[in-house]
């Protein structure tokens, strides 16, 4: 046989939340799009398919599973940051009339404040939270530490028994030094800081497990339906084919939600001990406490450019937390190429809860220390921001962005506007920019069916995280058949519909598409041989639109869509697909430009407009693509003006572990948000869930550089620290 054609792509992969390029071998198969102004779905503005089932609430989520008998689960968490747990008795509580079942091997030395101690299975929710407080534990409390800054002095307690610092080692290429030395280039100098970030889902963690026999059915808000079943599987010590995973809708999931975690696993657990369904769903507590943040990062930055405004050195020492696990480093530097480069990072253990992937990791914070740095050293060359930014960013799809949203935002009133115009309300316009990759990988495996009475299916075990993917598997099929999309029944959301990855890293629509696009074709394929037998005439003359199936060769003969698919016999047409590496890409670009308002009376800052421009290269739903830009923008303004977790240094506990003290922007808040799809025609999809997240905090941190002539170098932007930079507090 001959060998199959094989080639080697970089794309992106996400093992637990962690995004990264790598390089793969792949089938070089044939395959293309086609071309966009020939298609009725993709790439148009389409309604969500789910959308009614949505706002009418027939749409089910994993809070909304009710089943026969299902008891209720909540879970004892420790009060200490540090502790070991001397005794524990559940004697009292396991007697509560009403309790079911009680766990209390879940650890015996917490680090942190929300950690898991036991678990209480029961009738309802009252009763399990009265039953954790008959709960008895005698903790030795243990020496701790929760900020990085202390963490990181030699006499600090030890988080894990070691050294709480981990990392330093530099980074270099070219000759730093020497290019700082030059006298030609003007050199900048500061240090920027970005706090942790909670997730903040609208639906929070949680699961509904139900055994049947020795089998587990467990209906989870997760990101990742497989990695869901895998960690059940390996946790219980049952076979993976036991487990069927299902998550129909979810509220959201940006990076916290890729495994059955420890909420899974004792839900499960006490289904088991109970012979009984079990709930489990996290309150808002337990998510800020115990479920993942985004961790913050502090770095010293030093940065050189000549005085014609090109970049020659960028020199950075960063450090920051992700608590008991997880690393908080971050590209640097960020988007723009600089010749000369040294960089050193630094992880701190810390004892709050482990941090967790959240959209972009790491890039926000990026973007906000290497923007704000770059806008500082343009001020310091009497360059305008957009121009230093033109002459140091050689990507062309961000060069056109840039001048579309100069353009949409009015860069040109800029010097209108600004610290030296009279007045208290300060106006400024500040830009900034995205990289991400977005590419797919293999794995996907959806399989289409046409049943001999017209209906057509699609099913595939990949999940809809709120991002659309349910209505652009539907409209990939409808496209290939020449059918309406209602005509398409897309199945997603299930472990028994074939395997998918998780969703993570703006990789879901480069893997899946790819695949439910070779799923069509090849049922396309089959059903055209069998109309163009019966119309006699050569399969490549037959076309299938707008429900019917036609001879092109002069005859024009035509079935109607059922009437051709009544010529399949009774078993239909099933087909599955397979990853294909032609049909999607990596890489895309986005800026975003800010206007703000500043009272410099009273230090708040009202972000005006925001200008997001974003490729993706073939856009599957641009309805789909401009909801994802605003639900970047949203979370990114959260991060300039809102968002910061605070602890007590002397209990080691969270002081803001709610959503009435963790401020997050309401609807009042909200600026216009002008969201600009830019078609990039590299003819192959890529993910852009995202990049509309990363540059935000750092374009609105510039506007305010620009509205009042001071650097805030930290976020939050609050009041308080713009009042601290006029000097009037």
């Amino acid at each position: 046989m001959p060998q199959q054609k094989t080639k080697r792509i970089k794309t992106t992969i996400t093992v637990n939340g962690e995004t990264r390029e790598v390089e793969i071998e792949v089938p070089d198969i044939e395959a293309a799009w086609g071309d966009p102004k020939n298609m009725r779905w993709l790439g148009k503005r389409i309604p969500r398919v789910e959308g009614a089932d949505k706002v009418t609430g027939r749409a089910k989520y994993t809070y909304d599973i009710q089943l026969p008998g299902m008891l209720y689960a909540k879970i004892l968490r420790s009060p200490y940051p540090h502790a070991r747990i001397r005794s524990i008795d559940a004697s009292r509580a396991e007697k509560l009339p009403g309790v079911k079942a009680v766990i209390t091997d879940l650890t015996r030395e917490p680090k942190y404040v929300g950690e898991e101690i036991a678990a209480v299975a029961a009738v309802s929710e009252q009763v399990a939270r009265d039953a954790l407080h008959l709960i008895q534990v005698e903790y030795e409390p243990l020496p701790f530490v929760v900020t990085p800054e202390t963490a990181r002095e030699p006499s600090a307690p030890r988080v894990h028994g070691g050294q709480n610092v981990s990392g330093g080692n530099p980074r270099e290429r070219g000759d730093v030094d020497s290019a700082f030395r030059r006298s030609d280039v003007v050199v900048h100098e500061a240090t920027y800081s970005v706090p942790a970030r909670s997730h903040c889902c609208l639906e929070p963690h949680g699961l509904v497990c139900q055994w049947q026999g020795d089998k587990l059915i467990a209906w989870a808000s997760t990101q990742g339906i497989f990695s869901v079943r895998d960690e059940l599987a390996g946790a219980l010590g049952i076979p993976a084919s036991n487990v069927r995973v299902i998550c129909e809708h979810m509220g959201g999931g940006f990076g916290s939600k890729f495994g059955a975690r420890a909420e899974g696993v004792i839900c499960a657990r006490l289904a088991k001990m109970a012979g009984a369904p079990v709930k489990l769903m996290l309150d808002r507590e337990e998510e800020q406490l115990a479920t993942g943040y985004g961790p913050g990062v502090t770095a010293k930055v030093k940065i050189a450019a000549t005085r014609d405004g090109q970049l020659v050195a960028w020199e950075s020492e960063t450090y920051g937390t992700g608590g008991i696990g997880g690393g908080a480093n971050i590209p640097l530097p960020y988007i723009y190429p600089v010749p000369n480069v040294r960089t050193r990072h630094y992880d701190i253990a810390t004892n709050i809860g482990a941090s967790a992937a959240l959209r972009a990791p790491g890039h926000p914070q990026a973007s906000f220390i290497m923007e704000s740095a770059m806008d500082d050293l343009a001020h310091r060359l009497g360059m305008d921001p957009l121009e230093f930014r033109l002459k140091n960013d050689p990507n062309p799809v961000r060069q056109a962005e840039y001048r579309l949203g100069a353009e949409r935002i009015g860069w040109n009133r800029r010097s209108q506007m600004g610290a030296r115009v009279p007045g208290a309300i300060k106006r400024g316009l500040g830009v900034a920019s995205a990289i991400w990759g977005g590419g797919g990988g293999a794995g996907s495996r959806p399989t289409v069916r046409i049943e001999p009475d017209g209906s057509v299916e699609v099913r595939l075990g990949t999940q809809d995280l709120g991002t659309g993917t349910r209505t652009y598997v539907a409209a990939i099929v409808a496209e290939e058949l020449g059918l309406h999309i209602r005509q398409v029944k897309a199945l997603i959301g299930d472990t028994d519909y074939g395997y998918s990855g998780a969703s993570g890293g703006s990789t879901t629509t480069a893997s899946v598409a790819p695949a439910v696009k070779m799923a069509a074709m090849a049922a396309r394929e089959r059903l055209v041989a069998v109309v163009s037998q019966h119309l006699q005439a050569n399969p490549a003359d037959i076309v299938l639109a707008d429900g019917k199936v036609t001879a092109r060769n002069g005859s024009e003969k035509s079935l109607t869509w059922k009437q051709a698919c009544a010529l399949l016999g009774k078993e239909g047409i099933e087909v599955q697909g397979e990853w294909n590496a032609n049909l999607q890409g990596s890489g895309v670009a986005g800026c975003q430009f800010a206007e703000v308002e500043v009272d410099t009376e009273t230090g708040k800052v009202r972000v005006i407009k925001i200008v997001a421009v974003q490729d993706c290269g073939l856009v599957m739903n641009r309805l789909g693509v401009e909801s994802q830009i605003y639900g970047g923008v949203t979370q990114g303004l959260a991060m300039a003006l809102y968002e910061q977790r605070l602890f007590d240094e002397q209990t080691g506990r969270m002081l803001n572990a709610n959503l009435e003290e963790y401020k997050l922007p309401g609807p009042l808040d909200m600026p216009d948000i002008e969201a600009i799809v830019y078609d990039n025609p590299t003819g192959k999809v890529s993910g852009m869930g995202e990049p509309p997240v990363i540059p935000t905090a750092a374009a609105i941190g510039n506007a305010v550089f620009h509205a009042i002539g001071k650097r805030i170098h930290s976020l939050p932007i609050t009041p308080a620290k713009v009042l601290e930079a006029l000097g009037k507090v």
